[in-house]
C-alpha cells in the first residue's frame, strides 16, 4: 500500500517530539476493542447475518454523507441508485458505482474519504483510490468477497474487535430482530436504544396515529399524563430486556421545561384534542426531555440528547425518498437557558446525560461550562458535520481545559455504515494521540497520564458513560 493512499501517520503531528508522542500514544490504543454504544446499523444484518447485496448497497446508498456530496453536484438521487418511495426505477447498482467513481476526487479533504479509503483497504484490500479508471475493477472486487464468511456482518465485528454495539429503534418498534439476537445468546453484545421521538414529536404527522398504537402495547390511556409517562416506562423496561443502556432524543433545540402537573395534562389535552397553540409541539417536546430524564433517574438508562439540526430541509427529497437522504442542516442552540429546568431537576447527578450539538460555538461558551459544573451532564463526541480531524481537534480544544478529560463520553461512531465503524474509530484514535502528544510534548503532562487519558477517551469513557461491564 502506497503512503500517499493510507500513510501510517495520517492525522498525527508532523514532526518531532510531538510526533514521536503520538506514536507511543496510539500503538497503546489502537488495537482497544471498540465499544459503540450508539449508532444506526440495521439490527436485520446482525439477527440474518446475511451478506450485502452489492458494493453500491454497501458504500453509497445508504450514506448520507455521500449522497449529500453527490447531490451538491448536481448528480441525480436516481442516477446513484437511491430506492423511490414510488418503486420507480434508479440506476443499476454497477452504472450508479460508476457515476460514484467518476466525482470519487470531489471527497478530497473530507472525512467521508478518510472512512471510504480505510474501509475498502480494510475489508478488501483494495490499496488505490476509486476513481474512473478504477471503478469496475474495485467493484468486481468488492462484489466477489461480499459473499465470504469474514464479511457477513457478525464476523465483521469480530474482525474489528467490537465488543458491543447498540443499534437505535423507536417507541413503536417491535424489536423482533433483537428479540432474534435474544435467542441467539446475542444481546448484550448487540444491543437496542430506546428513541421516543415517534411518541414525544407532535410535529410528525403520524403522531396522533403512533399515540394510539402507544396506547394499545402498553395497554396504558395516553391522554392522562401519568398514563402516558407510564406507557413510557413500559416500552423501555422492553427495550431494557433487550440490551438498552440508552435512550436517545432527536430535537430541534435544547429547550427543556418543567411544567405543573395541571399545565402538562392541559398540554397534552390540547394536543390529543387536535386544538394545540402554536407553541405546543415545542412545549411538549421540551417537557418530554424533562420527564425522561426522570424516568433516567429510575431506571438507569444513560439519556442522549442530539439537539440542533433541521431535519428533511428538501422536501421533494423527502417526499420521494424518505429521510435520512443528506438534507439535514445545523441549528443554533441555546444550552444554558434550555436545559436550565432539567438540570435544575436532575442536574446534580440523579441521571447520566450526554449532550451533542452541532453548533460548535456553544461547545466553549456554555457546554464546556456547564458539564465542568453539573454531575448529571457530559458532552459527547463531535457529531455529524463535524467528526472530521479538524472538528475533533476544535472540539477537544473547546472543551477540555473548562470540562475536564473525565466528564467526556469518549467517542461513538453513530454511523449506519458498518464498515465505517473500524474506519471513524481509527480517525478519533489517531486525532486523540495527536492532542494528548502535544500536551506530553509542550511539557503540560507526562506521558504515563498521557497513556491515561488516551485509553479514557479511546475507549474506557463510553464503558462509564453508558454503565456497560468493564
Amino acid at each position: 500500500m502506497s503512503h500517499s493512499f493510507l500513510h501510517p501517520d495520517r492525522l498525527l503531528p508532523p514532526e518531532g517530539e510531538a510526533l514521536r508522542v503520538a506514536r507511543e500514544l496510539l500503538a497503546g490504543v489502537e488495537a482497544a476493542p471498540i465499544v459503540s454504544p450508539h449508532g444506526h446499523t440495521d439490527p436485520e444484518w446482525f439477527a440474518t447475518d446475511a451478506p450485502f447485496a452489492d458494493p453500491a448497497a454497501l458504500f453509497l446508498t445508504p450514506d448520507h454523507y455521500v449522497l449529500r456530496m453527490l447531490g451538491s453536484l448536481g448528480l441525480s438521487y436516481d442516477d446513484l441508485g437511491v430506492p423511490r418511495r414510488d418503486g420507480g426505477k434508479v440506476a443499476a447498482p454497477r452504472d450508479a458505482w460508476r457515476l460514484f467513481a467518476c466525482h470519487y476526487d470531489r471527497f478530497l479533504g473530507t472525512p467521508s474519504r478518510l472512512w471510504l479509503d480505510h474501509a475498502m483497504h480494510w475489508g478488501f484490500g483494495i490499496d488505490t483510490p476509486l476513481s474512473a479508471e478504477t471503478a469496475d475493477h474495485h467493484y468486481d472486487r468488492i462484489a466477489e468477497r461480499l459473499g465470504d464468511a469474514d464479511l457477513r456482518p457478525r464476523a465483521v465485528l469480530d474482525r474489528a474487535g467490537v465488543s458491543t454495539i447498540a443499534t437505535t429503534e423507536f417507541a413503536l418498534d417491535p424489536l423482533n430482530h433483537h428479540q432474534h439476537l435474544a435467542g441467539e445468546g446475542l444481546i448484550g453484545r448487540i444491543r437496542t436504544t430506546y428513541r421516543p421521538d415517534d411518541v414525544t414529536d407532535p410535529d410528525r404527522p403520524d403522531w396522533r396515529v403512533n399515540m394510539d398504537r402507544l396506547a394499545e402495547l402498553t395497554g396504558q390511556d395516553v391522554a392522562d399524563w401519568s398514563g402516558l409517562i407510564e406507557a413510557h416506562r413500559r416500552r423501555r423496561a422492553e427495550f431494557r430486556r433487550l440490551g438498552a443502556v440508552a435512550t436517545d432524543h432527536g430535537v430541534p433545540s435544547a429547550r427543556t421545561e418543567d411544567l405543573s402537573v395541571e399545565a402538562r395534562q392541559a398540554l397534552l389535552t390540547r394536543l390529543m384534542s387536535g386544538t394545540p397553540d402554536p407553541d405546543d409541539a415545542e412545549l411538549f417536546r421540551a417537557q418530554m426531555l424533562t420527564e425522561m430524564a426522570g424516568l433516567s433517574a429510575e431506571d438507569g438508562m444513560t439519556m442522549q440528547i442530539h439537539a440542533g439540526v433541521a431535519r428533511n430541509t428538501d422536501r421533494a427529497l423527502f417526499t420521494a425518498r424518505g429521510p435520512d437522504k443528506g438534507a439535514d442542516i445545523p441549528l443554533t442552540v441555546d444550552p444554558v437557558a434550555g436545559l436550565a429546568p432539567l438540570l435544575n431537576r436532575y442536574g446534580h447527578g440523579d441521571a447520566t446525560i450526554i449532550f451533542f450539538c452541532l453548533d460548535e460555538a456553544a461547545f466553549p461558551r456554555a457546554l464546556a461550562p456547564m458539564a465542568g459544573y453539573w454531575p448529571a451532564l457530559r458532552l459527547g463526541p463531535p457529531w455529524w458535520f463535524h467528526d472530521s480531524p479538524r472538528g475533533i481537534a476544535r472540539y477537544l480544544d473547546a472543551v477540555v481545559e473548562n470540562a475536564g478529560i473525565w466528564n467526556l463520553a469518549g467517542f461513538n461512531d453513530d454511523t449506519r455504515a458498518l464498515l465505517s465503524i473500524p474506519a471513524r474509530h481509527d480517525v478519533w484514535r489517531r486525532c486523540v494521540s495527536a492532542f494528548v502528544g502535544e500536551m506530553v510534548a509542550r511539557r503540560q503532562i507526562g506521558v504515563q497520564d498521557g497513556h491515561q487519558i488516551a485509553a479514557w477517551l479511546c475507549h474506557d469513557a463510553a464503558v462509564d458513560a453508558y454503565g456497560l461491564p468493564a
